[in-house]
């Protein structure tokens, strides 16, 4: 198995990021209408958080409420900015990084993606399901 595979080969390009100030609401849309799971967080165009559907669900009452959650819902993520929800300083990767140097981070830390830096910008995004794509192709 190749070890120094770069991670410019594996990671996804195709991502979106929201603003630090952006209403809740507004990361919960794009989250569940689109194939996004993590939205890189940025303030001034520089990487301050991360946020996920996970986060999002913790937020919700769908599961107290029944029929009437997303009313409730609606209602909390209005009220909210993603930057009280965000984790704060995600852990990032340089560009230059291995593909062995995410699967280090990813299994170990138990995170399900990695914003991936270049110049202090996100250029990607780096998932499990990167990597598990990446290891089916080597089998």
């Amino acid at each position: 198995m190749k070890t120094s595979t770069s991670i410019k080969e594996i990671m996804s390009v195709d991502f979106k990021v929201i603003g630090v100030n952006e209403q809740l609401k507004k990361a919960a849309d794009i989250l569940f209408s689109q194939k996004f799971k993590h939205l890189p967080v940025l303030q001034k165009g520089k990487l301050v958080g991360i946020i996920s559907k996970t986060d999002i669900k913790r937020m919700s009452f769908a599961d107290e409420l029944g029929e009437d959650e997303f009313e409730a819902d609606s209602a909390i993520f209005k009220m909210l900015t993603v930057g009280q929800v965000m984790i704060n300083k995600p852990f990032t990767l340089n560009i230059d990084a291995s593909v062995k140097d995410a699967a280090k981070i990813l299994s170990e830390k138990e995170f399900r993606a990695i914003p991936i830096l270049e110049n202090e910008k996100v250029v990607g995004m780096v998932t499990t399901k990167d990597l598990i794509k990446y290891l089916v192709t080597l089998l």
